[in-house]
């Protein structure tokens, strides 16, 4: 796959790119929406995208009148059918999966942002795909679950693939100028690399005791001493999860395996991830903790424009540490690391497990120490195996949550006995 593709060759037009955001109500959606503002004559908003936060989607409806809007939820689409047409408004109102596929492959759109949290975001991050679309990835579950499927259809389907996660997109733009390629076509060692340094900040639980985890409540996991993010991203991170998904999903970004990778906790979060050549030098992406900056990036790449960040302030940075990751304090990456080694369904298992367990603790429903335990027990009740289309991955996905589910009520009785 060349990753710049037809539509890289269309950047340097001065005709508007249509973008289609995926999730505009949610924190990667809402900050998406701040850097096309930036840019009124480059970009225009196609379609928005909620789950559930239909007020601030009407918002956003009101304020960019977009083609198409899209509910997931039908609950409130009568409600806000009529609110559209009572302020006025020319949107056409979707609902559901359908709904979703429409915008991320319709024939107007040129850019798809792909930022749906969670599983729920596969189906129509693949619709975008197969579209050959500019796809902005910022859903890394569509690569922790369906990896192979997926880059095989970007491969397919010539769709122009960019990373959002700050630490991919770091690592894209460390990798040679000259070196177009993601996925199967990237050769790490043909690009003289030695090896990917993924940094994490090691979350607000880093030098937490570890005889107060079990009383950690859901603020105090989604309060992230650098990054303003979602509810169940601030948890990942709180028990680095997320640095292990992110592990899986540059395997598949870059074509290597997890032993090319080396997670580094640098709490400053000022270096986003960093790249090692054979020769000893040590390329590094470096920008404010602020997710516009890799969004910019992307909807603008191979260009470069505003992204409204302010510059990094050298005179007041007093140091820039980094330490091994702790893996008896954040046994996730080992659960992670374990499960990009392994293959199979057993990335598709970690991230469903792991998103029950989430939301059970962001409803007080087990502690957080539990979170972990509770993906780990669904890993092991989950017999191995390598699922080949959609539907059987989503059919483990599906699998996997009853017994990640049913985990989480065994820990809800424990804890009421």
């Amino acid at each position: 796959m060349n990753i710049f593709g037809k539509q890289g060759e269309a950047l340097g037009q001065t005709a508007k790119q249509f973008v289609s955001v995926l999730g505009s109500t949610g924190s990667i959606g809402q900050s998406t929406l701040e850097v096309l503002s930036l840019h009124p004559e480059r970009f225009h908003l196609f379609a928005v995208s909620a789950n559930t936060r239909a007020d601030l989607l009407l918002s956003q409806c009101e304020q960019w009148q977009p083609e198409y809007a899209v509910l997931r939820s039908k609950e409130k689409a009568e409600w806000f059918e009529q609110s559209l047409r009572e302020k006025g408004l020319q949107t056409q109102l979707l609902v559901g999966s359908e709904g979703l596929d429409f915008i991320a492959g319709h024939e107007s759109v040129d850019i798809v942002m792909a930022a749906i949290v969670g599983a729920a975001g596969l189906q129509s991050t693949l619709s975008a795909v197969d579209a050959g679309k500019k796809v902005l990835l910022a859903n890394k579950e569509s690569l922790v679950m369906a990896g192979a499927l997926f880059m095989h259809a970007v491969e397919q389907s010539a769709a122009v693939l960019l990373p959002i996660d700050s630490e991919h997109n770091a690592i894209f733009q460390c990798l040679p100028s000259n070196d177009s390629q993601l996925g199967a076509e990237q050769n790490l060692l043909r690009s003289g690399i030695r090896k990917i340094l993924l940094t994490g900040s090691g979350g607000p639980f880093r030098t937490l005791p570890l005889n107060q985890f079990a009383s950690v409540t859901p603020e105090q996991a989604c309060t992230h001493p650098n990054w303003s993010m979602g509810k169940k991203i601030s948890v990942d991170s709180a028990t680095m999860m997320n640095k292990g998904l992110e592990l899986i999903e540059a395997c598949w970004l870059f074509n290597c395996s997890p032993s090319d990778i080396e997670i580094v906790v640098h709490p400053q979060s000022v270096i986003h991830s960093m790249v090692e050549y054979n020769d000893g030098s040590v390329l590094a992406q470096m920008g404010q903790p602020d997710m516009r900056t890799p969004i910019a990036h992307a909807l603008a790449w191979p260009a470069r424009v505003e992204s409204g960040v302010d510059s990094l302030n050298w005179s007041q940075m007093s140091g820039l540490t980094f330490e091994s990751p702790d893996e008896h304090r954040f046994p996730a990456l080992r659960l992670a690391r374990e499960a990009a080694e392994a293959g199979g369904n057993a990335p598709i298992v970690l991230n469903a497990a792991n998103e029950v367990a989430v939301e059970a603790f962001l409803q007080t429903l087990i502690p957080f120490t539990a979170i972990i335990e509770v993906v780990q027990h669904t890993l092991e009740k989950i017999p191995f195996e390598e699922p080949m289309t959609l539907d059987a991955i989503q059919a483990i996905d599906f699998q996997t949550r009853d017994v990640a589910n049913a985990c989480c009520q065994t820990f809800q009785q424990l804890s009421s006995s």
